[in-house]
């Protein structure tokens, strides 16, 4: 039988898994954006591109951290509980 609990909390390390990749993807965008403005012209659009990165990724990111350390958490107290 499955634990509905732990299904709902799989399947938000899923989501959570997801959106690190993305929110670290997308700063990494961010940086090589600088980087290539930095090595030829900065530019206004390689500017507003690497701006826009930054914050989407802050945005994703910031939630999947604080969703990944509950999972964790809750994963532990289950095993500290012998569940």
């Amino acid at each position: 039988m499955i634990d509905p609990v732990r299904a709902t909390r799989a399947r938000v390390a899923g989501y959570v898994k997801l959106g690190k990749r993305v929110g670290y993807l997308l700063l990494l965008a961010a940086i090589v954006l600088v980087v290539v403005g930095l090595a030829g012209t900065f530019s206004g659009g390689i500017a507003v591109a690497a701006a826009a990165c930054l914050i989407a990724g802050a945005i994703v990111l910031a939630p999947a951290i604080i969703l990944g350390y509950a999972v964790n958490a809750a994963e532990r107290d289950d095993r500290a509980r012998g569940l």
